[in-house]
């Protein structure tokens, strides 16, 4: 009787040590992602980037989706199911905007500064590496926050996109590389979401 007492007191301290972990690196990377975001929205804006601004609507979204992980960190597996369905939702959102700013540029035409590009898209590289390596040790441990880092997965992905439009761009002086770039991200949004979203339906249903 007392072994099972101090088994199951050790079981919860152990949970309880896990969430402080998960909140404490959920918290720096929400911080990271939230400053990123307007510094590469407003470089964006100014170079007339599409994958720039992709870019750092990501970090907006992935923002709010460690806001999302804060909240259902202690809570039930329905609450943390509900949470992952939350999050795919917002990459899709995220995904159908991206491909609709990149119908925009298409209409323009106009090349982007590709200076602006390069310098901030290995910022955002930088900023985004580090929340990967915060967020892979928890990977595992449950789905809410394996769906956090697959979104962090997503932004290594789209760095790399950002620095390879941007070379691109000053190569070929042109605005393609952008667009084309632009529209990978957002399949990549998309793809990802549909993921999130069928990983996280038969986990909210059993809840």
């Amino acid at each position: 009787m007392s072994a099972d007492c101090c088994s199951a007191k050790s079981a919860t301290l152990e949970t309880l040590a896990r969430q402080a972990d998960q909140r404490r690196v959920l918290v720096i990377v929400l911080a990271i992602n939230a400053v990123m975001f307007v510094l590469e929205f407003g470089a964006g804006v100014i170079a007339g980037s599409a994958a720039l601004m992709a870019d750092a609507s990501d970090m907006l979204g992935d923002a709010l989706v460690y806001a999302v992980s804060l909240y259902a960190l202690a809570r039930s597996d329905r609450w943390k199911a509900g949470a992952a369905m939350l999050k795919g939702v917002v990459i899709l959102a995220l995904g159908i905007g991206i491909a609709v700013n990149v119908a925009l540029k298409i209409q323009s035409g106009v090349p982007p500064s590709s200076t602006l590009m390069l310098g901030f898209g290995a910022l955002a590289l930088v900023a985004n590496l580090v929340c990967f390596r915060l967020l892979t040790r928890f990977r595992h441990q449950d789905v809410n926050m394996a769906s956090t880092w697959e979104c962090s997965r997503n932004d290594l992905i789209n760095n790399t996109g950002v620095i390879l439009a941007a070379v691109l761009v000053w190569w070929l002086a042109s605005p393609w590389p952008d667009i084309v770039i632009g529209s990978l991200m957002a399949l990549v949004f998309l793809r990802s979401a549909f993921r999130v979203m069928r990983e996280a339906a038969p986990q909210l249903r059993a809840a």
